[in-house]
């Protein structure tokens, strides 16, 4: 009895699975939305107050630089919590934790 040799596969191609691109870019989105949640009731007052002209911009400007100073490590802890939890429950697309 001769052992027989297992058929000969054709090479697989090497596919493209950017996960690590794709996880910064989820975290980088998160952390805008947090930042933009954040500074959102100042910026919420200065569209009340002002009217639409270049003043009310640079107002919006600085509201949100205020907002935000001092706490932004509010939206980046959030955003790494939210990224986590999304990739290892699987619920974000094109990224997974878990092989």
């Amino acid at each position: 009895m001769s052992a027989q040799t297992p058929p000969r596969r054709p090479p697989q191609r090497a596919t493209l699975q950017p996960r690590f691109t794709l996880t910064l870019f989820y975290f980088f989105v998160f952390f805008l939305l947090y930042s933009l949640l954040l500074a959102s009731l100042d910026l919420m007052e200065v569209w009340r107050t002002l009217p639409p002209e270049p003043a009310q911009q640079e107002a919006a400007k600085e509201a949100a630089k205020e907002a935000l100073q001092g706490r932004l490590w509010m939206p980046l802890l959030a955003a790494m919590v939210t990224t986590g939890i999304g990739l290892y429950a699987g619920l974000l697309p094109g990224a997974r934790f878990k092989d």
